[in-house]
């Protein structure tokens, strides 16, 4: 009866709720356009085609961009749970409950509740958010996350298996995103061991002949075959994502993106906004610690884990919110290990549950006002409410990754008028949808010849009956 009596650790109860809560949104919101639809469309294709090798944008069209893990678990999730927006985001919902038992560990040692870490984590917008989008950007922080907590274990734990699990991080962090794998993690690694001496460990502590060998194992056959497959990807892949990607915002070689040039520095401003309330303590505490931190291996650890990301795209305009992902967990480990010091905690906890509330009433309000179909990104419901299979249906001049998905990749391109026209000439009717932007390439003549079924905020989809 004992057993049944206990009471629910609380922040068990916080972290239980907020998986639930984000799982709903995975169920619940349509995959929406640009990125996210992008990556969920090339790993249904990827499912369908079963071509595991590469990756592609669409059929035929292999996406060089990054590597396949992401790709890779959402489309074992499809083969799994079919092709829907839940079993496209279950992967990264699971990573992030990954990290958050990663971490636990580090509470009970502090004689705290092991899921203190875990409510920091999930109450931290940015991590919260990216525990449901498909994307890259949560396996690499997943494997950030591994090989960092890996190397620290390794240099300070007898257990052998965190001494393999750093280089096991590093391979699968290889096929998450690249090389960045070790940018993010080797320099913040580097300086703590020259500031605590600590090579001659790590020389001792870590197979480093049989560590490359799994690494190698890991990662090289897949890149292998990648170049065999479809030349010339290694030389997009490492020296254009890379090195030209990162400093030049203005890259005209990028195959898939768009520029996303961002004042220097915004970096900062990204992880001040997107990691609140959480950064601003954690600031708070690092100041008024500020002569002792170097005194203490792990909090210096964390420091450099937390400080190097940010500072190593400071310098780069070509960056996105995302980028600051791979340090949410220093900062939940660092609130963690001054927890005790911290006065209001409790206030502070229900301050931090600010953000899903408000997601959630948001959701809720859009859901209740029937305005939800009309301003979330994405061409599903479009396609949803007018789609007739015997109807082919057409996006104009770029085909939505979003519209792609829904449709099962049987969406084609208008690209111009003169398709347009063609289109037309065959009197066979056809639906396409038209972003309201773009309506003024169409002459009036053609546009008068199509009526409107149905719209957002951004399109409107359009019927042709002769």
């Amino acid at each position: 009866m004992k057993l049944f009596s206990k009471k629910i650790s609380p922040y068990l109860s916080i972290v239980i709720g907020l998986i639930l809560f984000r799982a709903f949104l995975n169920y619940a919101i349509p995959l929406m356009d640009k990125t996210e639809a992008r990556y969920a469309n090339i790993a249904r294709i990827m499912a369908e085609t079963n071509n595991w090798i590469t990756p592609q944008i669409d059929y035929g069209v292999p996406f060089w961009a990054k590597p396949p893990l992401s790709t890779w678990l959402s489309a074992i999730s499809f083969e799994l749970f079919g092709v829907n927006e839940f079993a496209a985001r279950l992967p990264y919902l699971l990573l992030s409950i990954l990290m958050v038992l990663l971490i636990g560990k580090y509470a009970k040692r502090k004689g705290l509740d092991f899921f203190i870490p875990g409510v920091i984590l999930l109450t931290i917008p940015e991590f919260l958010i990216h525990a449901g989008v498909v994307s890259t950007d949560t396996a690499l922080a997943f494997c950030v996350t591994l090989v960092m907590i890996s190397f620290w274990e390794g240099i300070n734990n007898k257990q052998k298996i965190w001494k393999y699990l750093f280089f096991v991080g590093i391979g699968l962090g290889l096929l998450a995103k690249g090389p960045i794998i070790i940018i993010l993690t080797g320099p913040p690694i580097f300086i703590w061991l020259v500031v605590f001496k600590e090579f001659k460990n790590l020389w001792k502590f870590f197979p480093w002949i049989l560590g490359i060998l799994i690494t190698a194992i890991i990662a090289i056959p897949w890149y292998y075959l990648a170049e065999q497959k479809t030349p010339g990807f290694i030389d997009y892949f490492i020296v254009g994502e890379h090195f030209k990607r990162f400093l030049d915002s203005s890259w005209k070689g990028d195959k898939y993106g768009f520029p996303k040039s961002q004042p220097l520095g915004m970096i900062w401003i990204f992880l001040v906004l997107f990691a609140l309330p959480w950064i601003q303590i954690t600031i708070r505490k690092l100041w008024k610690n500020k002569t002792v931190i170097f005194k203490n291996k792990w909090v210096t650890f964390l420091l450099f884990w937390l400080l190097w990301t940010p500072l190593f795209f400071t310098v780069s305009k070509s960056l996105i919110h995302p980028y600051i992902l791979p340090v949410m967990v220093p900062i939940a480990l660092l609130i963690t290990h001054w927890w005790k010091t911290i006065l209001h905690r409790k206030k502070i906890i229900i301050g931090s549950l600010f953000f899903p509330f408000i997601a959630l009433l948001f959701y809720i309000g859009l859901t209740i006002s029937d305005k939800k179909e009309f301003y979330i990104n994405t061409d599903k419901y479009l396609i949803e409410n007018t789609a007739d299979n015997n109807i082919p249906i057409y996006h104009w001049q770029n085909k939505s990754y979003s519209g792609q998905f829904y449709t099962k990749g049987n969406m084609k391109t208008i690209e111009n008028t003169h398709k347009l026209k063609e289109a037309f000439k065959t009197k066979n009717p056809f639906l396409i949808i038209i972003p309201t932007k773009k309506i003024k390439n169409i002459d009036n003549q053609e546009m008068s010849l199509l009526k409107k079924i149905d719209s957002n905020y951004k399109k409107g989809i359009y019927i042709f009956k002769k």
